[in-house]
């Protein structure tokens, strides 16, 4: 799944939010350190497989969201600008494609054009028609 919309695999639709969806994938994935999929790990496991979305917004949920930062940073960056690129990254990977920012409006958050969306804490289950 990685980089691709689930809404994608599911109905064979495409369109400018699939994209929004990857960019999203891409923040979490520069800001973590990690891969999209990470096989055999121990949480939120689907078929031995962890999904940096949803690890990320499990952390987002219980207000510790850096602890997802790239562990080679050793804790050295702007915690505020960090924040901001992974909320930016749960908001384009959204799972109902209709709340997913533009990528116009994606950019405007990650240059502080704009206030950050605010997340569920639970990440949403998919609903696609």
């Amino acid at each position: 799944m990685g980089y691709m919309d689930p809404e994608c695999l599911v109905t064979g639709r495409a369109g400018p939010e699939s994209d929004v969806y990857s960019f999203g994938v891409v923040l979490l994935e520069i800001a973590c350190g990690r891969p999209p999929v990470v096989l055999d790990q121990a949480e939120h496991q689907d078929q031995g497989r962890t999904r940096l979305v949803e690890w990320v917004w499990g952390l987002y949920g219980r207000g510790s969201v850096l602890e997802a930062a790239d562990e080679r940073m050793d804790g050295e960056f702007d915690h505020g600008e960090m924040e901001r690129v992974m909320v930016v990254g749960l908001a384009c990977a959204h799972p109902d494609p209709s709340l997913r920012p533009s990528i116009r409006q994606a950019v405007s958050m990650l240059q502080c054009e704009v206030t950050l969306p605010t997340l569920p804490e639970k990440m949403p289950t998919p609903k696609y028609t």
